[in-house]
């Protein structure tokens, strides 16, 4: 069940972030866009992650983000 699981939301991942990532295996997504070498400070109550900065995947991971934390989208009639 639980791998069932890890696979679906890997694979929802890739499609999220993007076209280049949409038919990627879960090792290529796990290795783009989960394995990031990121740092995260924090001042006066703001956390801020620090991403790499020549990532190549770095669209892909804002566009992920974008998707998972900002705001709904709506419905098109």
């Amino acid at each position: 069940m639980l791998p069932t699981i890890a696979f679906n939301l890997s694979r929802a991942t890739g499609t999220l972030a993007g076209s280049a990532l949409g038919k990627a295996r879960t090792g290529t997504i796990r290795r783009k866009l989960i394995q990031i070498p990121a740092r995260i400070s924090t001042s006066a109550r703001i956390h801020v992650l620090h991403l790499p900065a020549s990532w190549p995947w770095e669209t892909g991971w804002t566009a992920l983000f974008a998707a998972a934390c900002g705001p709904p989208r709506t419905k098109s009639i």
